[in-house]
């Protein structure tokens, strides 16, 4: 069974390249992941805030946050909704 994790972005460059590099590179025999854009999905930044993630890109696995290249605050993807 596999576990999950959530990649949150915000659609910048940065963001999209993590994507594509990190969060598709995980052994999917072993994470089942889940691609979150939050400028899409704004009504899941909550869910991101309270999983602990501060900026984006980010990648939660296992309910650990972990921030990649400081991206964008999540405060700054908020305050853009």
């Amino acid at each position: 069974m596999s576990q999950k994790a959530i990649f949150y972005h915000a659609g910048c460059s940065v963001c999209v390249d993590a994507e594509q590099q990190l969060a598709h590179a995980l052994d999917p025999n072993r994470y089942s992941v889940e691609v979150v854009h939050l400028g899409e999905a704004p009504m899941r930044i909550a869910e991101a805030e309270a999983a602990g993630v501060e900026s984006v890109p980010a990648l939660v696995l296992d309910g650990q946050p972990y921030h990649i290249n400081f991206g964008v605050p999540l405060a700054d993807v908020k305050g853009s909704m």
